[in-house]
């Protein structure tokens, strides 16, 4: 066995170099012990797995990927926890995990049993092992995402918000909220049909409609009457958390002589934060606010100094506080309106004759029924208002990311179709679309060589949490970022005022590795210089080389960029990154 693994990692060498300088190289070969996982070269794992599904390892050393992606068994899996390490710290195993590790003890043909070994430790637990292999397997879980790219090609493909809402509710990633909204969708028409029963037996020919406007009246009227202001403290207190935005100044206290420059609201709360004149914060309560200024100020970085200014001119204008009796006034009218359209929907103020008229009675027996109806036309409504609500929330992701994309100019949300700027951004299949996009729109990619385009585009591929080694960056390289950074601080504040989460920041350390990768550093040389595990340095630049090759995709629509890019790929996707495998 010795001799075939050293023929076989010979053979191997030979199309994969870099390998032979593995640290393990020898202990692979003479004892039949290797180690797999993420922070190995892809041709190194490739050669583990050929050794292991040829029967020439003894042992191996993985990670639970092996379990879940390698399909090769073992004759014993041995478990050291329950546990599984991420970026963010540990997490238990999955009941699919744990049953894909386990599930490769017993070689078929070879083994008549498979031994699964749980390892005596401090971190052990036996009775979590046990109810995991008990457990019934995970659910599939959809990848399907609100992304850019998807929105844009769905768009263009489909022609309308409404063909793409459908396809976007009826997708795999939703069917437990279809499910929701069909079983609404029964109660809704049961309760529909009661009502039309109802209605027929009374000798009523009211349509199902008509208990639908009353509910829908009534339920108007007494969210009114429940909201209206008893007191002149409740009138404030609503005037102000609907005045007071940031942007705009305020005075603290009775006299308000203390001015605060809002610049947020927590929450949705009845807290704010601003800037007081002296430049130190302030969080307060609405309660404390005694006065509230008209004008509201973009939030730019001299913007609390000129705001102050203009109050202290005298140039400020307050906004007028309102009455309690201007508040129930308000609402006094909307009820008073509410009460005619209920009374002329149920029939009252219909013109019906005297009380022994036929019509009349007739009329009567309708009211009657119509009202009798109502907790079935509420059951209705509301079985309707959580449809939407749940169709809502599954359309809500796209719906946000449709307004920033028109908000830079890829679609036009009026009209509902893809600009020519966002059909080739749609084909861009990358991680962050929107600011690479932006970035290429405002010529950032045109103007650099290859070195500092790979260095570009490694700081976005790359992910956030991953250290490359703090290698020096050129100024070149420093002013690119700097301008790309501002490209990403525009497009975080779209996102953030749609609320999407903005995308992490980029990685300088990715974009020091990539820029002496493309330069023509040896691969060992820069394993050496940034300290990183090959793995992680092979993805990184494995991802940065297929972001720029999507790049250089664009010849018709920004041809500098694309040649550009095509040169960056070149650099970086050398070897051992670009592998025959």
């Amino acid at each position: 066995r010795h001799e075939r693994r050293r023929e076989l990692m010979r053979h191997f060498v030979e199309r994969h170099p870099e390998i032979k300088k593995h640290k393990h190289f020898e202990m692979l070969v003479r004892g039949g012990v290797a180690s797999h996982h993420a922070g190995h070269l892809p041709a190194w794992k490739l050669a583990i797995e050929q050794l292991m599904s040829a029967g020439l390892l003894d042992a191996i050393f993985a990670t639970m990927t092996v379990a879940a992606g390698v399909d090769f068994p073992a004759r014993t899996v041995v478990l050291t926890s329950a546990d599984a390490r991420t970026g963010r710290g540990w997490r238990s195993l999955t009941a699919s995990e744990l049953q894909q590790m386990t599930g490769r003890a017993g070689r078929r043909g070879r083994d008549r049993v498979g031994f699964v070994v749980a390892a005596p430790g401090a971190h052990q637990n036996p009775p979590q092992l046990a109810a995991l292999l008990r457990a019934e397997p995970d659910p599939l879980e959809s990848q399907f995402r609100a992304t850019y790219t998807t929105l844009l090609n769905l768009l263009d493909a489909y022609g309308d918000f409404a063909h793409v809402r459908e396809i976007v509710e009826r997708s795999f990633a939703h069917r437990e909220t279809l499910a929701k909204i069909a079983r609404l969708e029964r109660e809704r028409d049961a309760a529909e049909q009661r009502i039309k029963q109802q209605l027929q037996a009374a000798g009523s020919e009211l349509p199902v409609a008509a208990a639908r406007g009353l509910e829908r009246l009534v339920s108007a009227r007494q969210r009114l009457l429940g909201g209206a202001p008893q007191t002149r403290a409740e009138v404030l207190l609503n005037w102000l958390d609907e005045m007071i935005m940031p942007g705009r100044v305020v005075g603290i206290g009775r006299n308000g002589r203390r001015l605060v420059f809002v610049t947020s609201r927590r929450g949705g709360g009845g807290d704010l934060s601003g800037v007081r004149e002296d430049g130190r914060g302030a969080a307060l309560n609405l309660e404390r606010v005694g006065r509230i200024y008209e004008q509201v100020y973009p939030l730019a970085e001299d913007a609390a100094e000129t705001a102050f200014a203009e109050v202290r001119a005298g140039r400020g204008v307050l906004l007028r506080e309102p009455r309690l009796r201007d508040a129930r006034t308000e609402a006094d009218a909307a009820v008073s309106l509410l009460n005619d359209l209920i009374d002329e929907l149920s029939g009252v103020t219909n013109g019906i004759g005297p009380p022994d008229d036929e019509s009349a009675r007739r009329h009567s027996a309708g009211e009657q029924a119509l009202w009798s109806v109502l907790k079935e036309a509420e059951a209705g409504e509301r079985a309707g208002r959580r449809i939407e609500a749940l169709r809502a929330e599954v359309w809500r992701p796209f719906e946000q990311r449709a307004r920033v994309l028109a908000h830079f100019g890829y679609l036009d949300y009026a009209a509902e179709r893809v600009t020519a700027r966002g059909r080739w951004l749609a084909d861009l299949r990358l991680d962050r679309p929107l600011l690479v996009g932006e970035a290429i729109d405002r010529n950032l990619f045109a103007p650099l060589d290859a070195t500092r385009a790979a260095a570009l585009a490694a700081a976005l591929a790359a992910d956030a949490d991953r250290d490359y080694g703090e290698l020096q960056l050129d100024d070149a390289l420093v002013g690119a970022l700097a301008r790309f950074e501002q490209v990403a601080y525009e497009v975080a504040t779209a996102e953030w005022k749609e609320e999407i989460e903005p995308a992490p920041e980029i990685n300088f350390s990715a974009a020091g590795a990539a820029a002496r990768w493309a330069a023509g550093m040896k691969w060992e040389d820069l394993v050496q210089k940034t300290r990183a595990e090959e793995g992680d340095l092979f993805r990184m630049l494995s991802r940065t080389g297929e972001s720029l090759l999507q790049i250089s995709g664009l010849r018709e629509s920004h041809a500098a960029a694309a040649t550009v890019a095509a040169r960056a790929a070149e650099a970086i996707l050398r070897e051992p990154v670009r592998t025959n495998e």
